[in-house]
């Protein structure tokens, strides 16, 4: 069986990710297919990857990218 054509087992009442380039989370639907931002860990250059694309910074081919801080406001309650 070619990795192409293998389908997850259904486990009950578990709800499948949609096929389009959106995954399902808690604030609504991500789209999986914009680019995100990494910095390269040796030359320190910008690296903008979509899904599918190798890890790898294009400048130097260093594998180590640190993903950017996000610039959306993120607010944790205390318990």
């Amino acid at each position: 069986m070619s990795r192409e054509s293998f389908a997850a087992p259904n486990l009950g009442g578990s709800q499948q990710a949609p096929a389009s380039g959106f995954q399902p989370t808690a604030s609504g639907y991500e789209n999986l297919d914009k680019p995100v931002g990494y910095l390269c860990g040796d030359c320190d250059t910008k690296v903008t990857l979509k899904r599918g694309d190798p890890i790898r910074c294009k400048e130097c081919g260093y594998r180590v990218l640190y993903k950017e801080r996000t610039n959306r406001m993120i607010q944790f309650e205390a318990r």
